[in-house]
């Protein structure tokens, strides 16, 4: 499997009070040729691995008119989306992590010392823009609202501090324009984005300049743009040339035959649990055969533990361990390879060997999805991935208490549409490069 790359282009944004959309699409690129795809699947795995490793991660009117914004895959330290944005007046490109699983949105900002890491492009300097202006800590879409009480102090300004599965960063909330779109006739500025100035973060966001949270709190750029839906389509991991798309806003909405809805659970209140999509996850089947899982092995609990999350900043999927185990065992029993040790190589759980690295692996049954009311079968490239010289379950077990999610890779040639007022999560597979 090649490496690949993915560019995202946003072609237009709107705020709540506008009736607008953003229409996103996604093309897949060479990145890297020197890393290999078991080098990317453990480095995919091992970043999906402490995102979860803790308990929990803590559009003005365009008129019509299309914008774009590149991105690519964050190759070869893992499996996210880079989007790349523009920020202030004049306006700098930065890329950010798209996130489903958070809702700050923040970049490095200058000045930035030794507890800055490296990012391939010059920071954002706010001295440099017209246009920006420090958070109140009274703001709807500040952290420190709730800190602050009713009456703030005059001149409170918001400073964060915000941790991650995979790092931390710190800086002070503040407000911008953004600017979506890579030529001229096509742009389109967003002013008031409230958005995290850092200068001090983790060494642990290679690829990107900061990230866009893309959650379900009031601070994502979900929120913000006022979009009451969007969806996307991911092209194959296997598929270095294509192009697909991500809408936010009305043109999101999903039509056509094979389109199943399922709700989603609600989440909990509490942060962070509250920014994340929670779906009812009832049963899995392998070919025809329905697993032995337990009936509540997916249930959210009151005390906001368990649970299943569908994210798009997660590549591979991870399922609470007595459902995992059910998995593993069925695909075992299907496949006549001999296993193989990939825990080193790729960082998996179960693998097979190949009689070399140009051979076919063997065909194999869908895998079927049961949530409340609706299947997402996944043919077997969503699932098993192939390495050097070796077949694996893209897929791990969740023993650490925290929830099961639903990485990306199982989300390719799935077009899927969030569609936040309806609470609702429909899907339909599609060939996403043509789309």
């Amino acid at each position: 499997m090649a490496s690949l790359a993915v560019l995202l282009l946003i072609l237009s944004a709107a705020r709540a009070s506008n009736a607008a959309a953003v229409r996103v699409g996604l093309t897949r690129v060479h990145s890297n040729p020197d890393v290999s795809a078991t080098e990317f699947v453990r480095g995919a795995l091992r970043r999906d691995m402490h995102r979860h490793a803790r308990f929990a991660r803590e559009l003005a009117s365009s008129g019509g008119r299309t914008v774009a914004a590149p991105t690519r895959k964050d190759l070869p330290n893992g499996g996210e989306y880079i989007m790349t944005l523009s920020i202030g007046t004049p306006p700098l490109s930065y890329p950010a992590i798209a996130d489903t699983g958070s809702d700050l949105i923040w970049t490095q900002c200058a000045p930035c010392g030794s507890q800055c890491f490296k990012q391939a492009g010059q920071l954002y300097n706010p001295s440099s823009s017209t246009t920006f202006g420090v958070l109140p800590c009274a703001s709807s879409v500040s952290m420190c609202a709730a800190l602050a009480g009713p009456s703030p102090p005059p001149g409170c300004s918001c400073m964060y501090n915000q941790t991650y599965g995979t790092g931390w960063t710190a800086g002070i909330q503040s407000v911008e324009t953004f600017t979506f779109g890579s030529t001229p006739a096509d742009q389109t500025r967003v002013p008031g984005i409230a958005f995290g100035c850092s200068n001090a973060s983790s060494d642990d966001w290679n690829g990107s300049a900061g990230l866009v949270g893309l959650g379900r709190g009031s601070m994502s750029l979900v929120s913000q743009l006022g979009a009451g839906m969007f969806s996307y389509c991911l092209t194959p991991f296997q598929n270095a040339n294509s192009t697909s798309m991500l809408l936010l806003g009305p043109s999101a909405a999903l039509n056509g035959t094979g389109v199943r809805t399922t709700p989603f659970v609600a989440s909990p209140s509490k942060a962070p649990m509250s920014t994340y999509y929670y779906l009812n996850l009832t049963g899995i089947s392998v070919g025809t055969t329905a697993l032995s899982i337990p009936p509540n092995a997916f249930a959210l609990r009151a005390d906001g533990t368990g649970g299943l999350i569908i994210d798009s900043g997660t590549t591979i999927t991870s399922l609470v361990d007595a459902a995992y185990q059910q998995v593993r065992a069925a695909i075992k029993s299907l496949v006549t390879l001999p296993v193989a040790d990939g825990s080193d190589s790729t960082g998996l759980d179960l693998c097979f060997a190949l009689t070399s690295e140009t051979s076919t692996p063997p065909s194999m049954p869908s895998m079927t999805l049961h949530f409340d009311g609706a299947d997402m079968v996944l043919p077997v490239e969503n699932y098993m991935i192939l390495g050097s010289g070796v077949w694996c379950l893209a897929m791990r077990n969740q023993t650490i208490g925290a929830m099961s999610t639903l990485g990306n890779y199982q989300q390719q040639n799935v077009h899927l549409l969030y569609d936040i007022h309806k609470e609702t999560l429909s899907f339909a597979p599609a060939k996403c490069s043509t789309l």
